[in-house]
């Protein structure tokens, strides 16, 4: 029945479940006497312990398929009738490619990695199983090894998710459901040469205006600096939307698209003059990852003294040799009392497909689940990664706790670094996804960069065209 009603909502390009007793993917009337929360429905066995192969698409390295592959070995040894076949691609957008072409076709994956707008995309064609009746189900699943488990998940298990900080990222959708579980997470940070900072008594900045003060000592210091290198104009242009509460997208109401105003036009004739005055630069504008600036340890040449940077990135940070150590901290603020930064990094959908059964749903769901809250995956995957575990118990594992120690400045730096993002998940947010949410996010970069590097006089009617333009290409897309 399932399966039916996906097969003639693709058809439909519509979230409308009207046909079938639905109202937009909320509760449906399957069958004529269960409401169902979201597009699918338990089966009563919950998993039966049949035969399936799930299909897996991520962009994991080799370091981290082999932490994959030997949970994938713990997996079965509980469910051994679910084979788990996994591929790694080159990067999130192959994967939404393959998606996008595949959708309800027999080479789409089960499981895949997955960012906000790009189930927004899948969405178009209900292609993304909800899953919030998976999550509620009280269904008693007997494993190979004769112990049981509950088919969702438990109030601890809940709680975990929840006191870990992105559990919520899976319901930015639009219409209150659950569409994604987080696997790992990363977030920005700023990086700071601290060896240089001591030597020279300044302040690490927690706002923009002492970024700016601060920029313009590092000047004084060493002309031949760029003080201040930002990795993504998205991020920078979404954040500082964020922190100043000025409106970007809404993944609801007629217009989805809000930030050609004259408050985000303020902050990017900001970043303009700052980079202008030498103060910084962006990937962009720079070329490259402004990682490149922060380890350069020639100072005959561009180099930078700060980096606004991924905390998954830590690994690139560090300097050869051990030639400065390196602070981090968290992103400068509008308001200290009510900071934001930027959550990303990989979550994980469930698709359905024409030919998809309820047992792959179900038994995918098992998996998902599995790496989600199992703690000896999620740490493992944390400190082979860079990435931040999703769960908060894993931060009382034993051997994760020994790691996290073990931090330090130089080539402990990835650890360091998590224990910073980890004091900031109360200030994580994530932005709204929908239809063009994706198109947004690549406008409002270009259109910043854009604004910082032209070397016209009139600088309003520049910012003001740029805007336009951004928004009008938000619209053409969005259709």
């Amino acid at each position: 029945m399932k399966r039916i009603l996906a097969l003639i909502l693709l058809a439909a390009l519509t979230f409308s479940l009207v046909a079938c007793g639905s109202d937009n993917g909320g509760n449906s009337n399957v069958g004529g006497n269960t409401e169902i929360k979201g597009n699918f429905a338990v089966p009563a066995e919950g998993y039966d312990g049949s035969e399936v192969t799930i299909k897996f698409a991520h962009t994991m390295g080799a370091k981290l398929q082999d932490v994959l592959n030997y949970h994938i070995g713990e997996f079965n040894k509980l469910y051994p009738n679910i084979t788990i076949e996994h591929s790694s691609y080159g990067g999130w957008g192959d994967i939404a490619g393959l998606i996008n072409t595949e959708i309800m076709g027999d080479n789409q994956p089960n499981i895949a990695y997955c960012y906000p707008d790009h189930v927004a995309s899948y969405n178009t064609a209900w292609a993304t199983v909800t899953l919030d009746e998976l999550i509620a189900s009280e269904i008693v699943v007997t494993r190979d090894d004769g112990t049981t488990e509950v088919l969702g998940l438990t109030a601890e298990q809940i709680a975990d998710l929840k006191d870990g900080g992105f559990y919520e990222e899976g319901m930015v959708y639009g219409d209150g459901l659950m569409y994604t579980m987080p696997l790992s997470k990363s977030t920005e940070v700023l990086y700071y040469n601290k060896t240089f900072f001591e030597e020279n008594g300044l302040s690490v900045p927690k706002t923009w205006e002492e970024m700016e003060e601060v920029c313009k000592k590092i000047l004084e210091l060493d002309p031949q600096a760029i003080p201040l290198g930002y990795d993504s104009e998205d991020n920078m242009f979404i954040t500082m939307c964020e922190q100043y509460g000025y409106d970007y997208t809404s993944a609801s109401g007629d217009e989805h698209f809000l930030f050609n105003n004259d408050d985000c036009k303020s902050f990017v004739k900001t970043f303009r003059e700052w980079y202008k005055a030498g103060y910084m630069t962006t990937e962009a504008l720079y070329g490259s990852y402004t990682s490149g600036l922060f380890t350069e340890l020639d100072k005959s040449i561009s180099h930078s003294y700060m980096c606004i940077g991924s905390s998954g990135g830590a690994s690139y940070q560090i300097p050869a040799d051990k030639a400065f150590e390196v602070g981090v901290t968290s992103i400068p603020q509008v308001d200290p009392a009510n900071p934001k930064v930027i959550s990303q990094g990989p979550s994980l959908c469930i698709l359905q497909g024409g030919k998809t059964s309820d047992q792959q749903v179900v038994a995918s769901w098992l998996f998902v689940k599995y790496l989600t809250t199992n703690m000896g995956f999620q740490t493992e995957f944390s400190s082979t990664s860079g990435y931040m575990p999703v769960i908060a118990s894993a931060q009382q594992n034993e051997a994760y706790a020994s790691w996290l120690a073990k931090a330090d400045g130089y080539s402990q730096l990835p650890a360091l670094v998590i224990k910073a993002a980890l004091e900031n998940t109360d200030a994580y947010f994530t932005s709204p996804a929908f239809v063009g949410s994706s198109v947004a996010r690549k406008q409002v970069g270009e259109l910043l960069a854009s604004c910082m590097a032209d070397e016209t006089t009139d600088v309003d009617n520049l910012i003001n065209k740029a805007f336009d333009e951004a928004y009008n290409e938000c619209k053409y897309h969005a259709g």
